[in-house]
């Protein structure tokens, strides 16, 4: 494919999820208290879901949104990268574990239009939520302490 489409393709993913969806959901969607900060998540032991979320942050260049902590959060718990590609096998793992919002539908859709050439990824990461036990419900201001290897456990080794 074309660098320059690449990066077309790129570019409207960004500008759709962080200049259209995240503002718009930071006011549609009841908002769920994000208790901690870059300090507090530094601070706790390495291994644990806080402090690998500060890293991954770190790592990145990007800065903790406390009304989208969740989803990072997810990149770290499923190891999806924040390309698009990473972006788009989250949001398919999503789908396939039971999430069905907006936000998931309307980037698998865009991407399955503008990434043929990642159908392959995105089908597995849709089968690999399908046979992952549900964690939608989680409480994730308390998982911040707890080991991240230990969640990652539950999530992919106690498979429903």
């Amino acid at each position: 494919m074309k660098k320059w489409l690449i990066q077309l393709r790129s570019a409207i993913l960004v500008f759709l999820t962080h200049r259209i969806a995240l503002p718009v959901l930071k006011y549609a969607r009841k908002p769920i208290v994000f208790n901690w900060s870059e300090l507090d998540l530094y601070q706790l032991p390495e291994g644990t879901l806080g402090h690998d979320l500060y890293q991954f942050l770190e790592k990145r260049n990007l800065s903790l949104m406390k009304h989208y902590a969740r989803h990072d959060i997810k990149h770290v718990l499923l190891g999806f990268d924040t390309t698009d590609v990473g972006e788009a096998c989250l949001q398919c793992f999503m789908m396939g574990n039971g999430r069905i919002s907006f936000p998931v539908l309307a980037t698998v859709g865009y991407s399955f239009i503008t990434m043929p050439e990642h159908w392959s990824k995105m089908k597995q990461a849709f089968r690999e939520g399908k046979n992952s036990r549900s964690f939608h419900h989680w409480d994730w201001n308390e998982l911040m302490p707890v080991s991240t290897a230990a969640l990652r456990d539950k999530i992919f080794k106690n498979s429903v």
